[in-house]
This record gives C-alpha cells, sequence and structure tokens, in this order.
C-alpha cells in the first residue's frame, strides 16, 4: 500500500519495507473479520492533505475514534453529518474563549485545517469498533515516531500540539531548540478542566508561525 502521496512518499516508502511493519500488516490482514476503523483507504489520510513541505503544525492524538462512521484518518476530526464528539466539542469552547476568529460550525470536519499544513495525526492509526486501543502495540506507534522523528530533524520552527499524558510522552521525540511544543491535559470532558479551557494553544501557534515569518493558521471552519 501507499503511504501517503508526494512528498510524504519519498520519506516514509522505506517504512514499508522494515519488519515491524510486515508485522503490522500480517496483524490488520488477521484481523480483516473485523469492523475495523477508518476504512483501510483512510488509514493514510492525514498524509493527503498535509505534504511533509507544507506541514508546520502537528496536533497528535492517541488513536482513532471507535464509534460507527466517526474515525476517517485525521485525529479528534469526523466526518460532516456525525455527531460532533465530546473531545471535539471541548476543542470548539477553547476556540471560541481564544483569540482568534472561530464560530462553532455544528459540524466535526476539520479537513480546512488539514489542508493548511497542520497534520492532524493519530499515534495508533487503527481502532476496532467500540473497542479503545484495539490496534495499539502492534507497530503503528513505531511508524508514526518515526514521522515525528522525520519532522523534527528535517524541518524547523514546527508547532507541536500535544494534549494528554499519552500525546505529552512525545515530546522526547522533539527537540525544543528547534520547534515549539504545547502541551495540556486532554480536551475529554475527564480532564478539559484540569487546564485544556484557557490553553489558548491556537492564538499561540498563531504567534510563532508570524514570529518565524509562517502564514498563519485560520482555524475557522466552513460551516
Amino acid at each position: 500500500m501507499t503511504i501517503g502521496i508526494g512528498d510524504w512518499s519519498d520519506y516514509l516508502s522505506a517504512e514499508r519495507e522494515k519488519d515491524y511493519f510486515r508485522s503490522l500488516y500480517t496483524f490488520l490482514n488477521n484481523r480483516i473479520n473485523k469492523d475495523i476503523y477508518p476504512p483501510r483507504g483512510s488509514w493514510f489520510k492525514a498524509f493527503e492533505y498535509s505534504s511533509f513541505e507544507s506541514t508546520k503544525v502537528i496536533i497528535l492524538g492517541q488513536d482513532p475514534y471507535h464509534g460507527v462512521g466517526q474515525a476517517e484518518g485525521l485525529s479528534f476530526s469526523v466526518p460532516k453529518g456525525v455527531v460532533i464528539p465530546p473531545s471535539l466539542r471541548n476543542i470548539y469552547k477553547e476556540l471560541e474563549e481564544d483569540d482568534v476568529d472561530f464560530t462553532n460550525p455544528e459540524h466535526g470536519n476539520l479537513i480546512s485545517w488539514a489542508q493548511q499544513g497542520v497534520l492532524l495525526l493519530n499515534s495508533v492509526l487503527t481502532v476496532e469498533k467500540n473497542t479503545p486501543a484495539a490496534h495499539a502495540n502492534q507497530g503503528w506507534e513505531l511508524f508514526t515516531d518515526q514521522v515525528i522523528n522525520l519532522l523534527n530533524d528535517n524541518k524547523d520552527h514546527l508547532v507541536f500540539i500535544l494534549w494528554g499524558a499519552y500525546a505529552n510522552k512525545k515530546s522526547e521525540l522533539i527537540d525544543s531548540n528547534k520547534h515549539l511544543i504545547l502541551s495540556a491535559p486532554h480536551p475529554s470532558p475527564f480532564s478539559a478542566h484540569k487546564g485544556f479551557f484557557g490553553c489558548k494553544h491556537f492564538s499561540e501557534t498563531n504567534h510563532y508561525l508570524k514570529s518565524s515569518k509562517q502564514q498563519t493558521i485560520d482555524w475557522s471552519i466552513p460551516l
């Protein structure tokens, strides 16, 4: 299977030949009778909208939504017409309070962010119906850690947005002298009130991008 398109394939195609990746695909093929989300054609969707060259912000999630019709290959995003998950509703609440232009779009599709160079990356790229973390520790983490390593090593002045204890651990892979790391509790209803609300990560991101002479992100989402 092709990993990503355009310049991503130049960086990531070699991963397909590694033992861990072959083992991962064996695992996935052996689960073919299960309901795996997102659909196979969307496993690498995050790399279709934001090229390696254009990526300037990374929002790291843990694994895809495990409800029917929710996961589409972009962290925190759901297709239009799907009920907005609680974590994303809290992200929207923070956007409304932050110093950025944002109006609640009443849908959860974040493709407009991805098209501006925001890599919406889950650490694990597949899951099974109603079974969170079903595909953890099968190889996906090795692959997505390599994505982080490639971005960290080959680019400058990126913004890594890490929400929750799991994502915060990825800061060990990132050179804070080259990039901006923004950390906060996860936006889920269980932890958003512990420091996610009020983090102002969206305006902080744009201040940093502007200071490094990059185009800022339009966080408003088309209705």
